[in-house]
């Protein structure tokens, strides 16, 4: 019988002897690579990296009464495994199947649910703070990867907790990666101090401190004997700092520093956090671990197999091709769309936080790495870094997910949009991004895009929409502008770049004439609503269907001709509907031409779980059935508010 076949739960693996530990990593690692081999999509590299650490974690600490708060969820595959998910790893990623991240409605081992980086240290704190409140006794660990470590969020957490003495544990697995490579000046602080020490955690290292710690106590506060004390103990334990200890920085920063210690040495993982879980106050343990351990392939190539597509588990080798006809991704597009237009351009600059290969940026930096920034990740400082190049007469392309750029908010309403500086934002993973789920579909972004003031809000229906869109932009000097693009193939391949002309600003196309129903689509529907329109006039509908390419600002002179020609309006979009496209064509219309009745057909107002992107979008009704059978209710039944959901 495997080893993993026993493990139903924690408790399982710490009844475990400890000769079989190493047994049970290589079970865990091999189960991994067994799912993920036919699991499209699921993260790899950084789940087979955290094998050892997460079986120690379980081993040493009384999970679930200790908690653990995982950053991202990237690296908490194997967690899923040992805390009795193991049966439904096959699920996952899937609709109504296990989620690829963290949620705390699935499990009570998942104390707290991340999609974005950077949160678990805040989250422990508050965690070990209501324990604390509570008059709890527990640990509270929280395990951050070095790729997190780049966000702005982890620093204010550790400045926060580090001098108050609290009772935490924080455990930064250094694996030199986020999906790309780290960039920054903590990714080289790190790399300076790669040697393993048991210092840290020794009887004698800590006799020493605890003895300088007494005598300072019991040393007169006041008069020069107590002053001479005082001063002999600081500059003793700060010899021993500089003796013993490769992170200083976080000493400085009130944790005890430990490590760092081979995250693939289970039996130095698990002495380690024994000797920690003794110690009191602030800790952080140093874990060095590697990005696909234990997989060939994905050690040698650590960026391409941060997540995997379907591929043979022996050798690496993919399975089966794209069924796509050829097609390229939006990203692609976008990225050699960018590059080509950056050589008649040199004030053109590409910006990411840490997604080159995401959002196709890696393209742009291959032929213009002067011109190319990856700033980790680190929203809110790229975005301010942007404006900081346009008050130069630069033109920063910044290129991040939808849902990641929801935290720079306010530096893209206070640092760009405030001083009409022209930044360009495109948006990527715009509207549903399939099976990542929740914390990665892009649906709220028209919404809070629109709220700004000067900005301009766009969406193209293709690649040589994209491109007219992109050249726009870059001749644009009146105030920020957005591009959204989803994460999806184009329906076409693009013409020449030279050959696509900028669209004027603020216009619409009209795709369709008619005259019963003018249905204004968005981006990615606007060819559904088009299929849509041609099934409608089978059944004797005559509609019209709009290219609303600029979403901000409307086409008045498109809207005077429609309206009041048209008895009734759909908006489309995939986008929410609440404070999205419709809402703001809505009081438009009602403001002029209030005989008008519509409908609105978007994202509901709920976060939408994780499956396949058109699986999702057919559920939601975003498809052109969903269409016509909407326009056949609004114009069977009016009704006066785009507020309705699909």
């Amino acid at each position: 019988m495997a080893l993993l076949d026993r493990i139903k739960s924690p408790d399982d693996v710490r009844a475990l002897p400890e000769g079989e530990l190493p047994a049970l990593c290589g079970e865990v690692r091999d189960r991994i690579i067994d799912v993920v081999s036919r699991h499209k999509g699921a993260h790899f590299g950084s789940n087979l990296g955290t094998v050892e650490l997460t079986v120690a974690l379980h081993r040493v600490f009384d999970t679930p009464r200790d908690q653990l708060i995982w950053d991202v969820g990237h690296q908490a595959y194997p967690h899923k495994i040992l805390t009795g998910r193991n049966d439904r790893m096959e699920s996952i990623r899937k609709r109504h199947g296990l989620s690829g991240f963290l949620r705390r409605d699935e499990s009570e081992y998942d104390v707290f649910g991340a999609g974005h980086a950077g949160t678990s240290i805040s989250a422990a704190v508050g965690v070990a703070a209501a324990r604390d409140i509570k008059g709890e006794d527990y640990e509270a660990i929280a395990i951050i990867g070095d790729g997190s470590m780049t966000c702005g969020l982890p620093y204010e957490a550790l400045n926060n907790a580090g001098h108050t003495d609290r009772d935490l544990i924080v455990v930064l697995n250094d694996n030199e990666m986020s999906i790309s490579p780290n960039v920054g000046a903590l990714h080289k602080y790190l790399g300076i101090h790669k040697r393993v020490t048991d210092v840290r955690t020794s009887p004698l290292y800590n006799r020493i401190r605890d003895e300088v710690k007494r005598i300072v106590h019991a040393a007169p506060r006041l008069g020069t004997v107590g002053e001479m004390v005082e001063h002999f103990a600081v500059r003793a334990d700060d010899a021993l700092k500089g003796m013993f200890v490769p992170g200083m920085l976080f000493e400085e920063l009130g944790f005890r520093y430990v490590g760092p210690v081979d995250g693939h040495d289970i039996n130095a993982l698990v002495r380690t956090f024994e000797q920690v879980k003794r110690m009191k106050g602030p800790r952080l343990v140093h874990v060095l671990t590697t990005k696909g351990k234990g997989f060939a392939p994905a050690e040698a190539d650590q960026v391409k197999w941060h997540a995997a597509a379907l591929f043979d588990k022996e050798t690496g080798a993919p399975l089966k091709k794209s069924a796509a006809g050829g097609m390229p991704r939006f990203q692609q597009v976008f990225g050699e769309a960018l590059t080509e237009l950056a050589r008649e351009d040199q004030d053109v600059v590409a910006i990411t936080a840490a997604m080159a290969t995401g959002t196709g940026t890696d393209i742009f930096e291959k032929e213009h790495p002067d011109r190319f920034f990856d700033v980790g990740i680190a929203e809110g400082h790229g975005v301010t870094f942007a404006a900081g190049l346009a008050t130069q007469g630069i033109k920063p392309v910044v290129a991040i997910y939808s849902t990641f750029l929801q935290r720079a908010f306010d530096s893209i309403v206070h640092d760009v949009a405030l001083q009409d500086l022209p930044v360009i934002f495109v948006m990527d993973r715009a509207g549903i991004a399939g099976d990542d789920g929740a914390t990665h579909h892009g649906g709220i972004d028209i919404g809070y895009m629109l709220s700004i003031p000067g900005m301009t809000v766009t969406a193209p229906r293709d690649a040589d929409e994209l491109i007219g869109l992109m050249k726009t932009a870059l001749s644009w000097d009146r105030g920020p502008f957005s591009i959204r693009i989803p994460r999806e193939l184009v329906p076409a391949l693009p013409k020449p770049v030279a050959e696509i002309p900028a669209i004027p600003h603020g216009t619409w196309e009209t795709m369709r004439q008619g005259r019963d129903l003018a249905i204004l689509a968005t981006g990615t529907m606007v060819l559904p609503a088009v299929a849509a329109a041609e099934a409608l006039q089978r059944e004797g509908i005559s509609a019209t269907v709009v290219d609303c390419r600029f979403i901000k600002p409307l086409d008045e002179a498109a809207l005077e001709r429609l309206f009041p020609h048209h008895r009734a309006v759909l908006t489309v979009e995939e986008g929410t509907v609440v404070n999205g496209f419709g809402a703001y064509v809505r009081k438009a219309i009602d403001d002029r031409w209030p005989e008008v009745h519509g409908a609105s057909m978007g994202l509901p107002d709920l976060f939408v779980e994780h499956g396949e992107r058109a699986e999702l979008l057919a559920e939601l009704g975003l498809t052109p059935e969903g269409i016509v059978a909407r326009a056949r209710v609004l114009l069977g039944r009016p009704l006066r508010s785009l507020a309705e959901t699909a």
